[in-house]
Parts: C-alpha cells; structure tokens; sequence
C-alpha cells in the first residue's frame, strides 16, 4: 500500500517541481494554440455553424425570439456582467493593479502587466480584422454591436486581461491559497463574460470558445515570461 500511494504521488512531486510546472504550463499552453487553430479553421469552413446557430435558439423562447429564456433578472446581469469584458472596465482594472503593485514597490511587474495588457488587446484586434466574421443574425441582438464576431473580442479581452493579471499577481503571491483564489476569480471574471455574448445573442458559442482558447493562450505566454524575468532579476520576486 505505501510502495502504490508513492506511486501514485510521483506525478504530483514532479508538478511541484520548477521544471514540472513550466512545462505542465507550455503543454498546457500548446494545447491552447492548438485548440484555436482548429477551431478557427471549423468556422471558416462553416462546420460549426448548426451548432452556433442551435445554441442561439436554445436560449431564446421558442415562440418568440427576442425573449431570451429564463427569469428577468438574469437580462439584467447579464448586462452587467458583459460589461466588465468592456474596454472601459479592463482599462480600469488595469490601471487598478497598476496602482496596486506601484505602491507595493513592483514598479517591473507594474510594466509587464501593462505590456501584456495593451499587447493582448492588440491581438485581439487584429485577429477580429483578419476573420472578419458577420455577427449573428438568428435572434435578434440584446445591446449594440458593431466590430467583427470571431474571435469574441469581449471573452478574449477578459481573458487576456484578468487571467494575465490572475497568472501574474500569482507570481508575486507567496501563499498558496491566495494564489489559487486569485486564479479561479480571474477565471470565473472569464467564463461569466463569454457565456453573457452569447446568451445576450451578439455573438456565437464558437466566438467565444475562441475568445476563450486565444486569451488563455496569451495569459500562459505572459505567465512564463514573468517566471523568466523573475530568476533573471528583471522584475521583482514574490514578497
């Protein structure tokens, strides 16, 4: 029995380690890059586009599309919540922690989350030009829309920006625990706004999933070059 349960601990240990966790991120971090190509090579060639538009009509009344399925509120949180993927929102998040690693005396990681930020953003916008997707036009639109669909670029700012800074102020954080709490509301923050584009009828399920895999993508990309910096003693080590 202790011989198996040391088994069974081997791939634990090794995720402990420095090297484990770098290179549990870049597979992780392939796996994303990989899941985004696939996926933008489907809904180019139009073989999402029953499931897009199948989910879309899920979530409406079926009598009645521009009735959105469920209780009331949930039309006015959902507009609340899509809000905090807005430019305007980031923007104020990240000035936020901009502050908040300034006074803590972290003027290289108040830099780098300003580099990833603006350099996240920036991808995101190319990428809307070079799909150049139409927005749905199934159900009827719950708020104003007027740039490209794919990727979304609402659930892809979100990511970038709240799991950049999750993945980042991590690496500042010397507790555990408050690691992983950090990590899993950057995460919720992510999820809660991509799922608000489509159930708000602005955007497809395959924008998001999209959305989702290229924010992820940029979020680990910004998480190893942070852990670089830090052993070379560019930007400040966990306080």
């Amino acid at each position: 029995m202790t011989t198996m349960r040391r088994v069974l601990r081997l791939p634990f240990r090794w995720l402990g380690r420095p090297e484990g966790v770098v290179l549990f991120v870049a597979f992780v971090l392939v796996l994303a890059v990989t899941a985004f190509i696939e996926l933008a090579d489907e809904v180019v060639e139009g073989e999402t586009r029953n499931f897009d538009e199948w989910l879309l009509r899920l979530l409406r009344e079926p009598d009645n599309p521009r009735i959105p399925r469920g209780p009331v509120w949930l039309m006015e949180a959902a507009h609340d919540v899509t809000a905090l993927g807005g430019r305007t929102a980031l923007t104020l998040v990240v000035l936020i922690a901009m502050g908040y690693l300034g006074l803590d005396g972290k003027p290289g990681g108040m830099w780098l989350v300003v580099l990833a930020a603006a350099g996240g953003g920036l991808l995101s916008t190319v990428m809307k030009n070079l799909f150049d997707r139409d927005r749905p036009d199934i159900v009827p639109h719950m708020i104003t829309v007027a740039s490209p669909s794919f990727p979304s670029g609402h659930s892809m700012l979100a990511a970038v920006v709240y799991l950049t800074l999750g993945a980042l102020l991590a690496r500042f954080i010397v507790r555990r625990r408050v690691r992983v709490y950090v990590l899993t509301i950057a995460l919720l923050l992510t999820l809660l706004v991509g799922a608000s584009r489509v159930y708000l009828g602005v955007h497809y399920p395959t924008d998001v999933l999209s959305g989702w895999t290229a924010g992820l993508a940029w979020a680990l990309v910004c998480w190893l070059v942070a852990r670089y910096l830090q052993r070379r003693g560019k930007i400040e080590p966990p306080s």
